[in-house]
């Protein structure tokens, strides 16, 4: 097989506990994003549109409908026979079990046979859960000008954020003399994005030599202090453009709230650097004569008759007429029946809002299981779920399952409460 300058490995398997209900079946790479995408088709369209054909995805935690989304990368142009897309699952190795992903390099070090079969020179290692348009070549050809063993994509953040992030502290030429994770007194803010590329020989010797002393070998608790401390050369690759870890309920609603605005900071629209998904083909969206359609976006195969401002429609939704969404994400395949008001809330996808039902209303109160996750006001709605008619629900709440009129006393679900009905398992 022709020998690859560079390929990718992005690292999808996370659980995304932070964004709750929202990946309860599905690993948070797979979390859709502005209306038609997912989160993982922007580090996707980033390696295609940088010339990276050869990505390896590496998956672990609920990957059925990431592995459906990817398929064999025809959305990317990454369907090739040298090289293209891989889903790479955990797997038996030898013996009779197999081991899961225990650390970011530890994924790595368990797939060094798929990576050695291309014989790269260089491997670009990526995380599949970040919002952000970049050209991977550019920073290639840094690494190559400063004859990098290690280069690490960092961006400036303020001093005051910079005790939460993995910090690189370098010279007046960027080259890294020492690396923080997470300083209490941090010494710069050059944080790391989770974005690295390596000279793949100095990776393949630290990734063996870190395992027999690390089950759990992580890049930024493992490999770049020992990389460090062995003399090698790792420089600082400045990123100054729109970039989001979407890692929260609050972040992720803001992202995709930042999409609607007039000049977005992060645009989704440029011909240059497009964004590509694997999207079904649909039918044109319909817009109702008596809807009322406000600085939104709004997906194919919608069909909008009532209210919609300031929110996001992912594809094939229904708003029925005299329905009135706002400041709202609704995932694909949705129903929100007539007379509903849905404020400020997040509905995953194939989910039915009876009519009449007024959601986000009343006190901002924390949810009172998960008080850490949903506490900005923000409801939020599982996928597969129904919410029966002439109920009202507050604000931080969770709902998930097939509910009934019975699940909602006096037809009411008070601010941080939740209602979750838990799906039969199938044996």
């Amino acid at each position: 097989m022709r020998k690859k300058e560079m390929l990718a490995m992005l690292l999808a398997g996370g659980q995304g506990s932070r964004l709750g209900i929202l990946t309860k079946d599905k690993a948070k790479p797979s979390v859709a994003f502005g209306g038609k995408y997912r989160i993982i088709d922007f580090p996707m369209s980033n390696c295609v549109n940088s010339g990276v054909d050869t990505v390896g995805v590496l998956t672990q935690y609920q990957p059925l409908i990431l592995n459906q989304h990817i398929g064999i990368g025809i959305p990317w142009d990454l369907d090739r026979k040298n090289g293209g897309a891989a889903i790479l699952a955990p797997h038996v190795k030898g013996g009779e079990q197999g081991e899961w992903y225990s650390g970011t390099a530890n994924a790595i070090y368990q797939n060094i046979g798929y990576i050695d079969t291309y014989n790269p020179e260089y491997v670009l290692i990526l995380s599949g859960d970040h919002i952000y348009k970049m050209d991977y070549s550019n920073m290639l050809a840094f690494h190559k000008k400063n004859n990098c063993d290690v280069t690490i994509a960092v961006l400036e953040v303020s001093m005051d954020e910079a005790s939460r992030f993995g910090i690189m502290n370098a010279d007046e030429n960027d080259k890294i003399y020492e690396f923080e994770e997470k300083p209490e007194h941090p010494k710069s803010n050059l944080a790391s994005m989770g974005i690295y590329i390596f000279t793949w020989d100095k990776l393949r010797e630290a990734l063996i030599e870190d395992n027999k002393v690390h089950a759990d070998s992580d890049f930024g608790k493992h490999i770049i202090p020992m990389m460090l401390n062995k003399g090698m050369t790792l420089y600082a690759y400045r990123f100054k453009d729109y970039w989001k870890d979407v890692g929260t309920i609050e972040s992720y609603w803001a992202a995709n709230m930042e999409l609607i605005e007039t000049l977005p900071h992060f645009n989704l629209y440029e011909d240059f650097w497009k964004i590509y998904t694997n999207n079904e083909s649909q039918l044109p969206q319909y817009t109702g004569k008596n809807a009322d359609i406000k600085t939104s976006i709004i997906s194919e195969g919608s069909s909008i008759l009532g209210k919609v401002h300031h929110s996001v429609i992912s594809t094939s939704v229904i708003i029925e007429e005299g329905a009135e969404v706002r400041d709202s994400i609704i995932m694909e395949h949705c129903i929100i029946r007539k007379g509903c008001v849905i404020d400020r809330c997040i509905i995953d996808q194939d989910t039915e809002i009876g009519e009449n039902v007024t959601m986000g209303v009343g006190d901002d109160v924390p949810n009172e299981d998960k008080p850490k996750i949903y506490n900005t006001g923000i409801t939020v709605v599982g996928n597969n779920t129904v919410v029966p008619p002439n109920v009202t629900i507050g604000k931080n709440c969770v709902i998930y399952g097939k509910t009934t009129a019975e699940d909602y006393p006096e037809g009411r679900l008070e601010s941080g409460k939740s209602v979750v009905i838990e799906k039969e398992a199938i044996l």
